[in-house]
């Protein structure tokens, strides 16, 4: 038995790796987060089992222990089994906390790494997140973080010349409030809806009034010279 740990990627289903889609070939069952794309579960064989277990922001279908003992459960009994997540595994996805359980049962498993949406979105669009004369450090944090944690991990004093929020679109009045006391109000930034599917809008503004703006999800908040940079591109 052999579970794989595959991302999806950013939403386009043809930014799915080639090793993914392989293992998806294969797979006797599939256990998948909320994706962007669900043409990507068309790689999976017809027959094969396919069970949703959630992870959309503000809805979870499943706990993550419910997650971690369905994979389990589901190993002991098939030869194949495809945890699909949306993005990479490991950039927020939990993956970390799947393989931790699946050790605990010395269950093999493989990780299949997927193009995280903090880069294959703006990419796609042409966003250069570090560009020599402008940025040379990027961070990726996340903008939800655990509530059960007894203290937050996220400090906001960053000092990277760009910023990547992910899962942030819900407390981005707050996140921006607490950038703000460590960059400059005006400080670009813009936001990225739906990145790499067919409705992909971008929305531009600064650390001040980007809140203001009507957002839709899922999206991604990018702040820094590179937004200013890339302005020139879109507007080409």
């Amino acid at each position: 038995m052999v579970v794989y740990l595959i991302g999806a990627g950013p939403g386009d289903a043809d930014l799915i790796t080639l090793k993914a889609v392989k293992a998806l070939n294969k797979a006797d069952v599939v256990l998948y987060d909320y994706l962007a794309n669900e043409e990507i579960l068309a790689h999976a064989p017809e027959d094969a089992e396919k069970i949703y277990v959630g992870k959309k922001a503000g809805e979870h279908y499943k706990t993550q222990d419910q997650i971690n003992e369905l994979i389990i459960e589901q190993a002991l009994k098939h030869e194949n089994v495809v945890r699909l997540k949306g993005g990479d595994p490991f950039v927020f996805g939990r993956g970390g906390e799947e393989i931790l359980a699946l050790m605990e049962y010395d269950i093999k498993f493989e990780v299949i790494p997927g193009v995280t949406s903090a880069i294959g979105a703006p990419t796609s669009l042409g966003l250069p997140v570090t560009h020599r004369a402008v940025a040379t450090s990027v961070t990726i944090v996340t903008g939800h973080e655990d509530p059960t944690k007894a203290e937050s991990q996220v400090h906001w004093d960053y000092t990277a010349d760009t910023l990547v929020i992910l899962m942030g679109i819900g407390n981005i009045k707050e996140n921006t409030a607490e950038i703000m006391k460590y960059r400059d109000k005006n400080t670009p930034v813009c936001v990225i809806e739906s990145g790499t599917l067919p409705d992909e809008n971008v929305i531009f503004g600064t650390l001040e009034n980007i809140s203001e703006k009507e957002i839709k999800t899922p999206a991604i908040l990018i702040i820094g010279e590179v937004v200013k940079l890339y302005e020139d591109i879109y507007n080409y």
